[in-house]
């Protein structure tokens, strides 16, 4: 199942967000805040991962079904 198109955008923003607050908070934070920016950033990129990844498995699983 794929991320509809309005989520996988707001989480494209969120995304840019948090790259605009990880840049700021590296200048001026505590190297604790910037590690759970860093995180909270990592984990959207891999919403997008296991998705292709997922949808991949499932092509493979329905070629075998055939």
């Amino acid at each position: 199942m794929t991320l509809s198109t309005q989520v996988s955008e707001s989480l494209k923003d969120a995304q840019s967000d948090l790259r605009n607050a990880l840049a700021y908070a590296a200048r001026n934070e505590e190297p604790w805040m910037v590690k759970h920016i860093a995180t909270a950033l990592a984990d959207i990129d891999n919403l997008f991962h296991v998705e292709s990844l997922l949808e991949r498995a499932d092509k493979v699983i329905e070629e075998l079904e055939e």
